[in-house]
């Protein structure tokens, strides 16, 4: 059974699946680094007795939770639902793999919530040594959630030998899981320092107070880009090789792998002679120059790392097309329209003259009207290309990579698509079918531009 698809105009799903994820991302790795700040530095605050200190971290508390624990939640919740929309398949393949683990993740959510709430509702209520164990409940339960979170995307690209053992741990501790948690820990140390300078730069007026904010969360920043370089190395290292050969292949993506190194090392450089050397240098610009470098680096790794998995949204598993690796061969054989519950039901309703009993005729297709023969050739690229391309405008339009195309050569690529183009799912479907996208792809296919006809002999 094929899952109905879910057509996003101009952007694709996919790409909307990224544009909530990054924005979630960069709040949820804040919510665990700041859950760390918060604990370490109210236990310091209390410990020398820094009474403005702990006003600032008070009012710090305040704008965290209104961040991470609202405005994340509705991320949280939005990429759910693009997820559970555009990639139906591979989504049931991580809930059923992993039940235990969002079980746990959802114990550990629960935990968060109601420390981060105590933390802060009973500030000045609670006796110093409980207000600060809450806090290291929260930060603890934060990085565990991350941790979990982690394995199972890490699973996405690289499940290691699950594909033939399939047990939770098996699938859980996968080739990616420890380069990605080095760099999702580093990765929340670092946007949490950017998240407490940019506050505190803008809040604070006192110079002193603001040099000790600054100083003091320069090393945990420091050390957060350390990890992020090393996680990153390492997950390159264990990157499958289908991935690491699309990684190759698109000179964005290694434009995109040069820019994050050198934004990296630059944070790292201005983190260093800013605030680790010089507090004092941290105003409300500079504060918004790390910013803003910080999340564009974060922002690029996310969309390299959801790139690289083509042609398969779970490596080895489901492929870019929604369809298990294993179920290709049968939708070959016996038809992509054939093995699809809706899609057969709406063959049967629409075209009963093509339906051989219950089973779709796959000559009489093609005996169909032109303008009935697009139509399905439209419904085979809405189940099989939606998920990574537009039609004629939009993200990746093929309108526009097929321009000047003979309608031949269009036939012949789908006969060879992953051969054409390695990142691409194989043609699943009989050659009848082929006919049909064939036809859809010809009619929706810019022309050659003018000025550049071909050479002739």
């Amino acid at each position: 059974m094929h899952y109905p698809w879910w057509y996003v105009p101009f952007l694709t799903a996919p790409m909307l699946i990224a544009a909530v994820a990054v924005v979630h991302v960069l709040v949820a790795h804040y919510a665990v680094g700041g859950g760390l700040f918060l604990a370490l530095e109210t236990q310091y605050a209390y410990r020398v007795k820094h009474k403005a200190y702990l006003e600032y971290l008070r009012g710090h508390a305040w704008f965290f939770i209104l961040v991470t624990v609202v405005f994340g939640a509705i991320t949280g919740v939005g990429i759910w639902w693009t997820i559970g929309l555009a990639s139906p398949l591979a989504t049931e393949v991580l809930i059923q793999t992993f039940v235990f683990g969002w079980a746990m993740e959802y114990v550990f959510f629960v935990l968060e919530i109601v420390s981060a709430f105590i933390f802060y509702y009973f500030w000045g209520r609670l006796p110093q040594r409980t207000h600060v164990t809450v806090g290291w409940i929260y930060a603890a339960s934060a990085w565990m959630s991350l941790v979990l979170i982690t394995g199972i995307t890490a699973f996405m690209l690289n499940p290691g030998a699950w594909p033939e053992r399939r047990t939770f741990w098996v699938g859980f501790l996968n080739p990616q899981f420890v380069p990605q948690v080095l760099a999702r820990t580093g990765g929340s140390f670092l946007l949490a320092s950017l998240y407490v300078y940019l506050h505190a730069s803008i809040k604070v007026k006192d110079p002193a107070l603001r040099n000790l904010i600054a100083s003091r969360s320069a090393r945990p920043a420091l050390l957060g880009a350390v990890l992020v370089v090393l996680g990153g190395i390492g997950w390159y290292a264990f990157l499958p090789e289908s991935a690491r050969a699309a990684l190759a292949a698109a000179a964005a993506l290694n434009v995109m792998m040069v820019l994050i190194f050198a934004v990296t090392i630059a944070v790292f450089v201005m983190l260093y002679l800013g605030p680790y050397r010089n507090p004092g240098w941290l105003t409300p610009g500079f504060a918004i120059l790390l910013f803003v470098a910080g999340l564009a680096a974060f922002s690029t790794g996310e969309f390299i790392r959801e790139a690289v998995r083509k042609p398969y949204i779970i490596y080895n598993v489901v492929m870019g097309n929604q369809l298990r690796v294993d179920e290709i061969a049968d939708a070959q054989r016996r038809g992509f329209l054939e093995t699809g519950t809706w899609t057969r039901a709406l063959v049967a309703a629409r075209y009963p003259q093509a339906m051989r009993g219950r089973e779709i005729d796959e000559a009489a297709l093609l005996r169909l009207p032109e303008e009935d023969q697009r139509f399905l050739g439209r419904v085979i690229f809405q189940y099989q290309c939606n998920n990574c391309h537009a039609a004629q405008v939009g993200y990746s339009a093929v309108g526009h990579l097929m321009r000047g195309w003979s309608p031949e050569l269009i036939r012949r690529v789908l006969d060879h698509l992953d051969e054409s183009t390695f990142f691409m799912p194989p043609w699943t479907g009989t050659p009848e079918e082929a006919d049909l996208l064939a036809r859809y792809l010809t009619s929706i296919a810019f022309p050659r531009p003018g000025g550049m006809e071909p050479a002739r002999r």
